[in-house]
């Protein structure tokens, strides 16, 4: 493990926030042992263009969130053993290591377990998974609300401005999301 430092800048080249990350070092991980699956379903940029083109024939809002730490959340299903953090390593325990239960940025399988945990929310609130394109959403009530998963970004869709600020209000509630506003105020549009 180690550890990245990172300096956010405002617009002005000041200094917004000192981020520091704790790193595993997945170039160490050996395939079928240490992981099985790396990849994430994410939408191609055609599908993306394709939902917001859908959005604006049916003159229906865009909405943009984006998660926070997005591959801290995902539960791991393999053991993962890891190496005590640099400065925090326990006296007279040097030799011990950590067993992670969650995803850790680095972690070759870290992707594939936030989509799993996504994935398993969206359908456990009633959307259903696109058999053609696995990164598309759907829930159809009173009106459809689409999604459109693109790795820790959500573009939704919706005629129904309420049930778009319900969902929005259940994916803050269970994830750390940062909520970009209408595409069309993005756009400057």
């Amino acid at each position: 493990m180690k550890w990245v430092f990172k300096l956010k800048l405002n617009l002005n080249d000041t200094v917004a926030k000192h981020k520091a990350r704790l790193v595993a070092r997945g170039f160490l991980q050996k395939p079928g042992i240490d992981y099985f699956e790396v990849y994430a379903l994410v939408a191609r940029i055609e599908i993306v263009r394709l939902v917001v083109a859908m959005a604006s024939n049916h003159n229906w809002a865009l909405f943009y969130i984006d998660a926070k730490s997005t591959f801290l959340n995902g539960p791991l299903e393999e053991s993962v053993f890891v190496t005590q953090p640099p400065g925090f390593v326990k006296e007279g325990m040097e030799d011990k290591v950590y067993r992670l239960n969650k995803a850790l940025y680095g972690l070759k399988q870290a992707p594939k377990a936030w989509n799993r945990r996504i994935d398993t929310f969206l359908i456990q609130s009633g959307f259903k998974k696109c058999s053609v394109e696995y990164s598309i959403y759907v829930k159809k009530e009173t009106s459809v609300i689409l999604i459109c998963l693109y790795e820790d970004d959500l573009l939704i869709t919706s005629s129904d401005l309420k049930g778009i600020e319900f969902f929005k209000a259940q994916m803050m509630q269970e994830f750390d999301m940062t909520d970009l506003g209408t595409l069309a105020y993005l756009l400057g549009l």
